[in-house]
């Protein structure tokens, strides 16, 4: 394997546009973190559930890419969110892969404010397909 394909994370353009950064992805893990913009609020001052969706997605799909090691990419089928708490300032997203057959991974993901208060979780399941 290239040391490309364990970087190709950071030339998505949507992420780099929010300001998501990879902490880890490794073994079916993942960390990501997202420090606090104005651009990402919503009308009552806090994170937008549309951002909070997107980190517990690309936390469990990049938990899933790590369980095969980076030669696959991960697309989601399905995500349940549970928005439980709003979100302010940094927030950490985890994501950890729980079953994986031939060609789907089920994942469930969290993220968390700086205390490590769970403010939304998701279960999803994502099919492996080839990255272009």
């Amino acid at each position: 394997m290239s040391g490309d394909e364990r970087h190709v994370f950071a030339t998505v353009p949507f992420t780099r546009l929010i300001g998501l950064r990879r902490e880890f992805s490794e073994a079916g893990r993942a960390r990501f973190v997202l420090e606090p913009k104005p651009e990402l609020e919503n009308m009552v001052g806090t994170t937008h559930g549309g951002v909070m969706a997107t980190l517990l997605d690309v936390a469990m799909a990049s938990a899933a890419v790590s369980q095969r090691d980076f030669r696959m990419t991960a697309v989601t089928l399905d995500m349940n969110c549970q928005f439980l708490r709003p979100g302010r300032g940094r927030l950490v997203a985890d994501g950890e892969v729980l079953a994986v057959d031939a060609d789907t991974a089920m994942c469930r993901a969290s993220v968390s404010d700086p205390d490590g208060v769970v403010l939304a979780q998701s279960h999803g399941s994502f099919r492996y397909v080839v990255r272009r």
